[in-house]
């Protein structure tokens, strides 16, 4: 489908590389993934990124013992190297400790809360009928925040508070400024609301996107579920594996 020469390969995780599951602790990686990623990266000398929501100890929990190049909670951290271990420094103070306290009261037996440090989300997928309700407590608690200073983001029963001033675009954009991304063209492959960032700024660094699930605007297509992403860059590696 594509040439990887100076292009650079931006994944999200969760609902792109990734099945989504009823919780974050709950996704699987299947051992021919962590294959394809590790000759991917090699091949494209180090231009290949995990994009994502989580934490960078999250990325590196669920993909060890690979460590990859990454951007973590929507942009607070960004590591563009694991050669040197580099991390950019983090684009947000940890979350207020009075959001924290607030959300944590809305764990139940089917509602579960993620910590991520500069961000907190709220996920519902055992409990749908839920939605509503949640919204409305997430929204009260904004609203008694300072103005403009923290924003939601919905997600596939999920609804997360962070702070304002930086999403996965204005990571993308900062990651492609520096080695090993640097003067590369990106193709990024997201699914969801908080991938729109991303695909917004592509045009601004010629690169494309393809999409999951659904077409987003902004993607040239869309695959049609994460195990469609999975063959496409396996297919890939296993191109590059007989070369």
């Amino acid at each position: 489908m594509f040439g990887f020469a100076g292009q650079a390969i931006l994944l999200d995780i969760d609902g792109t590389l990734l099945d989504l599951a009823p919780t974050p602790a709950g996704v699987l990686v299947p051992s021919r993934l962590q294959a394809t990623l590790t000759t991917l990266w090699k091949w494209t000398g180090g231009g290949l990124a995990l994009i994502s929501g989580r934490s960078l100890k999250d990325i590196d929990s669920i993909f060890a013992p690979l460590e990859l190049p990454a951007v973590g909670g929507h942009g607070a951290e960004i590591r563009p190297t694991v050669a040197r271990g580099k991390v950019m420094r983090p684009k947000a103070p940890l979350l207020d400790e009075r959001i924290r306290r607030q959300v944590l009261q809305l764990a139940t037996r089917h509602v579960f809360i993620e910590d991520k440090g500069y961000s907190i989300a709220v996920h519902y997928r055992l409990a749908p009928e839920l939605s509503g309700a949640l919204h409305e407590a997430i929204a009260s608690i904004v609203a008694g925040l300072p103005n403009g200073a923290y924003e939601v983001l919905p997600g596939k029963f999920v609804i997360e508070i962070k702070p304002i001033g930086f999403n996965k675009g204005t990571a993308v954009l900062e990651l492609m400024e520096v080695p090993p991304f640097k003067g590369r063209k990106p193709i990024f492959i997201g699914d969801d609301i908080t991938d729109e960032a991303v695909f917004a700024i592509l045009p601004d660094i010629d690169g494309v996107g393809f999409s999951v699930g659904r077409l987003i605007p902004g993607a040239t297509g869309a695959f049609g579920q994460p195990a469609d992403v999975r063959a496409w860059l396996a297919r890939i590696a296993s191109r590059v594996a007989e070369q």
